[in-house]
């Protein structure tokens, strides 16, 4: 993985020596940022801050608060909530976009930074539709799949499926059309 370092990651854990882990695996590939509370990270966010790796249990203020705010100020990165707490229906309505549990290795770590990096180019539909997919396989992991909330999701994640489908359909119909110009000897 080659990473781009023009992305900037921004790593919250309360466990000062898991950040500095996560900043020594992630910094060869991109601009790593720590943090070890959520005053810290909030601090430390800015509207250059492409992903941001989110402890959810913090003694200052939780990764659900941190959340809430990085998205009630408009800031447009992606977000991973990495975390031992095991996911339960409760992460449903939270706005993040993917959700591992700990402990990872450092290949997980680059390959989920890289996987939202990647994300974050496709429109917002699409991106809803990764965050749900993404709360889906993490309760289906953790076997929390009986309940109301998680039939609301996947109805909701079928919904989303079927407009960005549309949404492809339509692109692909109409870029049919389009004349490609042939070679120029």
């Amino acid at each position: 993985m080659t990473g781009d370092p023009d992305a900037t990651v921004l790593a919250v854990d309360d466990e000062p020596d898991l950040a500095e882990l996560y900043r020594v695996y992630l910094d060869p590939a991109y601009d790593v940022r720590i943090a070890t509370g959520g005053e810290e990270a909030l601090d430390a966010m800015d509207e250059s801050v492409d992903v941001v790796l989110l402890d959810r249990r913090m003694p200052d203020m939780s990764g659900h608060e941190v959340l809430e705010e990085i998205r009630g100020e408009g800031y447009d990165a992606r977000v991973a909530m990495l975390t031992a707490v095991e996911p339960d229906v409760d992460i449903v309505e939270m706005p993040f976009d993917d959700y591992k549990t700990k402990p990872v290795t450092k290949e997980d770590l680059l390959t989920l930074v890289e996987v939202l990096l990647h994300r974050a180019a496709f429109d917002e539909r699409s991106q809803e539709f990764f965050a749900l997919a993404s709360k889906k396989a993490a309760l289906e992991a953790a076997g929390t799949t009986g309940s109301e909330e998680y039939e609301e999701l996947v109805e909701r994640m079928e919904s989303v499926r079927l407009e960005v489908d549309d949404t492809l359909d339509h692109l692909s119909a109409r870029d049919a059309f389009v004349e490609v110009p042939g070679e120029v000897p």
